[in-house]
């Protein structure tokens, strides 16, 4: 089933074409990784899904939603972008924890202000916050049990090494259950040790049938962990298919060079 479909989307900054029209779709509980050298584009396209940045152009549709349509001029409302936004979550590249607050509280931040503010709206009880309040926290152990981490729910993220504070990051993206989750080159600011744990935690979320984007230099990860790859050059998609007909036949001179780098 499709959730995901981009249509013709387009970024720019000032007079420089970053995405020229991008076109794909993903269904319900693939996993897609992104690849290409850096200036390609990858990033950019994840900050447009994620409304970090804001299209120039085009039309991205989630399940029978259309969370952005670059014809369609009428203003959303505050409630309609949070809404839209909620459908993705993001694993940065440099985790991006709070330090001064614990691993748990760095998880149940987000849905327990985003309870405070309904909680206002709704004029929700005392018992009925505090049934929220209850299962936010219990979904936090329950995430941080998934990644592996439930004894450091008490650390601070200064306590904790780079994979760890990643896989934190990984547990609070999930936290307001997106139904797609997108990571930024999630390996790029680990050492090779540190690599392994946080690819490992991020395939082990492929068994419980979530979408996920994934921009990756890992190209191992890409072929062995993705449904499908999508290969970027210039700001437009350059090659998509299948992770072992793209790797082992691309058809692209420009994905062939890629590949063939040593860096790769």
């Amino acid at each position: 089933m499709e959730l995901l479909k981009v249509e013709g989307l387009k970024k720019s900054f000032d007079k420089t074409e970053v995405l020229k029209g991008v076109d794909f779709t993903l269904g319900r509980g693939e996993v897609l990784a992104i690849i290409g050298s850096s200036g390609s584009g990858k990033t950019t396209l994840l900050r447009c899904l994620n409304f970090l940045e804001a299209p120039n152009g085009g039309r991205i549709t989630v399940g029978d939603h259309v969370v952005y349509d670059g014809d369609d001029k009428k203003r959303k409302s505050a409630k309609e972008k949070r809404e839209n936004q909620l459908k993705f979550g993001l694993v940065f590249q440099s985790f991006n924890l709070f330090p001064q607050y614990t691993v748990h509280k760095n998880i149940t931040l987000a849905a327990t202000l985003a309870l405070k503010s309904a909680a206002k709206k709704e004029k929700m009880s005392s018992a009925e916050r505090a049934l929220a309040l209850e299962a936010i926290e219990k979904k936090a152990d329950e995430l941080l049990s998934q990644v592996g981490l439930s004894e450091k729910r008490d650390s601070y993220p200064c306590q904790l090494s780079g994979g760890q504070c990643q896989r934190v990051a990984i547990a609070r993206a999930l936290a307001l259950g997106p139904e797609i989750l997108c990571f930024d080159e999630p390996t790029s600011a680990l050492d090779p040790e540190l690599t392994g744990e946080v690819l490992r935690a991020i395939k082990s979320l492929k068994g419980d049938d979530r979408t996920m984007i994934i921009v990756t230099h890992e190209m191992d990860f890409a072929r062995h962990v993705a449904d499908k790859v999508i290969f970027m050059a210039d700001g437009v998609i350059e090659e998509v298919g299948e992770p072992e007909e793209l790797f082992s036949n691309p058809k692209s001179p420009k994905l062939r060079a890629f590949l063939q780098k040593d860096d790769i």
